[in-house]
């Protein structure tokens, strides 16, 4: 019988429009926007994705003006059918903005959005947002180079004591259903000052907020994160599988980990095993989740910025082939926990 969890993770197909209607759920709660610090007021949000939208919309209904910007027409159509602003770029919505987050998909991504012909720091010296915060996995490097740029400008006004802008790298943990939900765990490097400034900030899109030092901090602390999520799920999905074939099923193994010294997210939470738990990308052709492409991606984050400071990681080596052969067999998009039916062979439960 298959464990049943409270929600299920939306498929993709369903995402975007699943946020546009939540913006007029009235029963979930609202916070007066007298109780927003000035400073933080005006929110430009880049990047509405599966993430990005999510976390726009729960920052929306936390009472902060937001503006929206995505390559995407169609998403921000959905954002401006319900009167929420929109720009067409970077450079536009850091006019009109106290504060800019950025969600976006890679390293390039990133770079153009702060950097490019109309990014976000085109104006040159004089910005007038005074906090910069950066939601993408990236690695370590172009966080602090991008930290650095935005460090070197001078803000157009004086906000409270910050006379110079300010960045946070703030990557996330928890998926979809977390960035829906606003539990989401923050993990944020960069000056702490800031840090302490934008945490309301951080708690309208989630429940936990961790510091991990200066700038970069929290995009190294996110990989390392990722990493040991996809070491755990090879692991289980390699164990379902043998188990299986020695014949023994997974739904005994799943009591038998979540009971015992093996018991982790991937068992508990996450389980890869088709039939075992509802409410989880394996129990709908792992549709919606973390697409396999986007852990190959951070794998090599990981793996790249092991060989820059000369750290042998062999386990995240070979978790990086792994997921880049799943994306070369055509399932980059499924959630990466299909690893256990298209690398292991593993069987669906009945």
């Amino acid at each position: 019988m298959a464990i049943s969890r409270v929600r299920s993770l939306l498929p993709l197909s369903k995402c975007k429009l699943e946020f546009a209607f939540s913006l007029s759920d009235s029963s979930i709660r609202r916070f007066c926007t007298s109780s927003i610090p000035s400073q933080l007021e005006r929110v430009g949000f880049i990047g509405l994705g599966n993430m990005g939208s999510r976390m726009a919309n729960n920052l929306i209904k936390a009472g902060y003006k937001v503006t929206v910007h995505d390559l995407n027409h169609d998403v921000m159509k959905l954002f401006s059918e319900r009167g929420i602003p929109t720009t067409n770029s970077p450079f536009e919505i850091a006019e009109t903005s106290d504060v800019i987050i950025t969600m976006l998909p890679s390293s390039t991504h990133a770079l153009n959005v702060y950097t490019g012909p109309n990014g976000l720091l085109r104006s040159g010296n004089l910005l007038r947002p005074w906090l910069f915060v950066d939601s993408s996995t990236i690695d370590p490097h172009t966080s602090r180079r991008l930290s650095v740029a935005v460090s070197d400008c001078a803000l157009k006004e004086k906000k409270d004591y910050w006379n110079t802008p300010v960045m946070l790298d703030a990557p996330v943990s928890g998926g979809i259903l977390a960035a829906e939900a606003g539990t989401l765990t923050f993990m944020v490097g960069g000056l702490e000052e800031a840090y302490l400034a934008a945490k309301s900030l951080f708690f309208s899109m989630g429940k936990n907020t961790i510091y991990c030092g200066g700038a970069g901090n929290g995009s190294a602390a996110k990989i390392c994160n990722n990493l040991a999520l996809a070491i755990s799920m090879l692991g289980v999905s390699e164990a379902f599988a043998l188990g299986q074939s020695l014949g023994v099923s997974a739904s005994i193994l799943t009591k038998i980990f979540n009971s015992s010294s093996a018991r982790c997210w991937s068992s508990d939470s996450y389980n890869p095993v088709p039939g075992v738990m509802e409410g989880v990308p394996s129990s709908r052709n792992y549709d919606g989740g973390f697409a396999s492409k986007l852990m190959a991606k951070d794998l090599n984050l990981a793996t790249t910025s092991a060989k820059e400071v000369g750290v042998q990681c062999l386990l995240t080596s070979h978790a990086e082939q792994i997921f880049t052969e799943l994306c070369n067999q055509g399932h980059g998009t499924k959630d990466f926990s299909c690893v256990f039916r298209h690398f292991y062979l593993g069987k669906d439960e009945l």
